[in-house]
């Protein structure tokens, strides 16, 4: 695998929605685009809620894509705009601070996320001024990673448009750090996977250090996303730093029963490594150490000697300041156990068993599971459309992404995939009109495609 992102000559006639983005940004700005450059969406077969926790995760990256044209000049200003009339235009001066108002995710603050991730990167005191066109393939707010896609192209054509260089491995961990300036603690899944995927296979994403391994799907069935078409915005609520920080809290509670320093580990994964332990020891050591009911903040500080101002300056994040209550039991099983059901999956996929459909059709069926009844980050409406997809002839089928609405990904054998179509259409899109006007974008088989590249007109 090539280091940096590729430079694709392309021939921009040939490519519709390239010949469009272009037609588009002449129209806006007068002159041509000098460069494109594109991010994929990804679809995560297994491991979810547990990137942040250090965990390993399994995703591949969806052949719908953020797509963006760009012109480099010296007005001194960034301007945006996109394609799609809701996204309204932006414009900030080279020479300002870029703020981003994460109380008010809009599309162009995600995009400002990646120009400040390079800005920063590099210590660029005055970027270069940029003309960009933004069109997006990826559903939003579909779990299906379409503002990561959006602040990892904003971040690879500030690189180019400031003539810097970086390997796929540095932007993924730079625009991972930076998508925290809209909110969202996220754990580096959704970065990596649209720097470093490869078309024609899935990849075992792996931290600290962040490395890619190919892991090749099994032949005889394919992966069919359907959307539930309830939106979530991850940085638009508290559902996710919550879970955040229920891990964080979980952590160092079993630290503190096993005699470690709580203040030296925030991740679930620390514990292990720290304990030299396997994921079966750390299910049991959850049985052990946590009630299954809410743990209180004063319960806490109690069992962590902490002070109650320290619980909310070092381990509560800005948006989870009101919360009281704390999940400890059921989110640390739900980590563990799907770290473990991450490796399984894998596994299965290296030995190529005989059964291996069925098998990796059963870990995806018991992810949903431990996401709905233990992270609790499903939906009424994605269990719903969960069931209708394993009714239709699915042999697995998971909430994928961060949940609370957005996307079901689905294992179904590649023989059944025309009657496994028509029977979640008829079931779950026709009696809703709502549904069935989104149907078209919310109901395909994925692929596994390529990361982000750029593209040079021929």
């Amino acid at each position: 695998m090539a280091s940096n992102p590729p430079k694709i000559k392309t021939s921009i006639a040939t490519n519709q929605r390239l010949k469009n983005l272009k037609t588009a940004f002449e129209d806006k700005y007068g002159e041509s685009p000098l460069f494109y450059t594109c991010a994929p969406g990804r679809v995560n077969l297994i491991g979810e809620h547990i990137d942040y926790c250090g965990y390993s995760v399994l995703p591949m990256a969806i052949e719908q894509n953020i797509l963006a044209a760009v012109s480099v000049n010296n007005s001194g200003m960034i301007q945006l705009a996109n394609i799609n009339p809701q996204y309204k235009d932006y414009k900030v001066s080279c020479s300002e601070d870029i703020a981003i108002n994460k109380d008010d995710p809009k599309w162009y603050y995600y995009f400002l996320c990646g120009v400040k991730g390079i800005q920063e990167k590099f210590g660029i005191p005055r970027l270069a001024g940029m003309s960009c066109v933004v069109d997006g393939s990826i559903p939003p707010s579909s779990g299906l990673s379409s503002s990561s896609a959006l602040v990892c192209c904003a971040g690879l054509l500030t690189m180019e448009a400031n003539q810097k260089s970086l390997s796929k491995v540095a932007l993924a961990e730079i625009c991972a750090k930076c998508e925290r300036y809209i909110g969202t603690e996220g754990g580096g899944m959704d970065q990596s996977i649209s720097f470093l995927a490869e078309k024609g296979t899935a990849k075992l994403i792996e931290f600290h250090p962040l490395r890619a391994t190919d892991v090749k799907l099994p032949e005889g069935a394919v992966f069919v996303i359907s959307n539930c078409c309830k939106e979530m915005n991850k940085a638009a609520s508290s559902h996710y730093n919550i879970r955040v920080v229920e891990c964080r809290i979980a952590t160092k509670m079993l630290a503190h029963h096993r005699g470690l320093d709580p203040s030296k580990v925030s991740k679930l994964s620390q514990v292990q490594t720290e304990l030299n332990a396997s994921l079966e020891e750390m299910l049991a050591m959850v049985e052990e150490v946590f009630h299954p009911e809410p743990y209180t903040r004063e319960e806490i500080c109690k069992l962590l000697s902490i002070t109650s101002e320290k619980f909310s300056t070092e381990v509560l994040s800005a948006n989870t300041q009101q919360e009281t209550h704390f999940k400890l039991y059921q989110r640390s099983k739900h980590v563990y156990g799907e770290a473990a059901r991450v490796m399984s999956f894998k596994s299965v996929c290296d030995s190529e068993p005989v059964d291996a459909i069925r098998l990796l059709g059963d870990l995806m069926n018991q992810s949903h599971v431990s996401c709905r009844d233990l992270y609790e980050c499903s939906c009424p409406e994605l269990d719903q459309l969960v069931d209708i997809c394993l009714k239709s002839g699915a042999v697995g089928s998971r909430l994928t992404g961060a949940g609370w609405g957005g996307c079901a990904v689905s294992m179904v054998p590649s023989k059944k995939v025309e009657s496994f179509l028509k029977a979640v259409r008829d079931a779950y899109y026709t009696p809703d009109p709502r549904r069935a006007a989104m149907e078209k974008q919310s109901l395909f088989v994925s692929k596994p495609a390529g990361g982000a590249a750029l593209f040079l007109e021929d």
